[in-house]
């Protein structure tokens, strides 16, 4: 089990409390089809995806973007046993979608890159610290079921 300092959980819940579910989900899975254009693979019936601006463009990858969004939250609402908010997830992604776990990595990855640039000097290395530790776990809690 993860411990979690009053501290971390403040600078996450406010993290998520000043988050534009509709501009940041979108930006970062985006983010992540481009530079990771491998990921695309797990999309295939989203429509075109054969450049960026298609990406950018395409209202189901903004909708996916969304939704992921609303999935971290469910993280966030349940900090103290994220491994059993995302067993389902975990399952879903395994077994059914057979997406390679990396991913998870590489979309959190782009999701701090993004918030790291909307929050600008506010993503000091305190909210850096909490934030990539949140997505550890995360990471590692929707990769559970590969184990």
């Amino acid at each position: 089990m993860v411990e979690w300092t009053e501290q971390e959980r403040s600078i996450i819940s406010g993290i998520f409390a000043n988050l534009d579910y509709n501009d940041i989900g979108p930006k970062a899975l985006c983010r992540c089809l481009i530079v990771y254009p491998w990921t695309q693979r797990y999309f295939g019936s989203f429509g075109n995806l054969y450049n960026a601006e298609a990406i950018k463009t395409n209202p189901n990858i903004a909708a996916h973007g969304v939704t992921v969004l609303h999935g971290l939250d469910r993280a966030v609402k349940n900090m103290d046993n994220i491994k059993a908010t995302y067993a389902e997830l975990s399952e879903l992604h395994s077994e059914k979608l057979h997406v390679d776990p990396d991913n998870f990595r590489l979309l959190a990855d782009c999701l701090s890159i993004v918030i790291a640039a909307k929050m600008g000097a506010g993503f000091t290395p305190d909210t850096q610290a909490a934030w990539q530790k949140f997505l550890a776990v995360v990471v590692s809690a929707l990769g559970r079921q590969y184990h």
